[in-house]
């Protein structure tokens, strides 16, 4: 294992991320209260020291706002969050307690951007949770609602597969498009993996 190579002094000064320093004067000026010049050239200053003292890793490019997949993720998460509530109400209002199920989905673009938008939007549709994201396989771990029967198991795998899809059209670079579309079309020919 090699030892991580620091950066020379002048050229850590150039990496210094000036959006982090902004933020950390804003959170220096809310701290303190006022705004006065004082306030904002200290702030300046500690905030440079900070990211000085502390360099954080860079960070690579992993994303793209695609404007039309931002419109159509929006819209059909929206519409996910409709259904999904209808599903719950119907659970709740039936007799017997509701079935439920510990999944395991393998996502197809397992960069780490992808995985945690992925895992966040999939959590924030009731009836789904993230237990567990594995990161070496790419594997989101999901508890869902009324997951008794093999074909509520694999809708529960569809939605989540979806929902990855949109977000990848929405977020994701160009190799990040293209995987989702090569996965879309083996899938087409050889049917689903589990």
């Amino acid at each position: 294992m090699t030892a991580p190579q620091r950066l020379p002094e002048a050229s850590r000064l150039r990496a210094t991320q000036w959006p982090m320093v902004c933020g950390l004067t804003l959170l220096w000026l809310l701290l303190w209260g006022t705004p006065t010049p004082a306030n904002v050239v200290t702030g300046v200053l500690v905030a440079l020291l900070v990211v000085l003292v502390f360099p954080l890793p860079p960070v690579e490019k992993q994303a793209r706002a695609h404007p039309l997949g931002i419109l159509r993720f929006a819209v059909r998460f929206v519409l996910d969050l409709v259904v999904s509530s209808w599903r719950i109400n119907r659970y709740m209002l039936a007799f017997g307690r509701p079935r439920c199920a510990v999944l395991a989905v393998k996502m197809r673009c397992p960069g780490d951007l992808m995985l945690t938008v992925t895992a966040v939007a999939v959590t924030a549709v009731p009836g789904s949770t993230v237990l567990e994201v594995d990161r070496r396989s790419g594997t989101l771990y999901l508890h869902v609602l009324g997951g008794e029967s093999e074909e509520e198991q694999a809708r529960a795998r569809r939605d989540a597969l979806r929902l990855e899809t949109r977000v990848v059209e929405a977020f994701g670079t160009a190799a990040d498009v293209a995987a989702i579309r090569a996965s879309e079309a083996a899938e087409e020919v050889f049917g689903r993996w589990r």
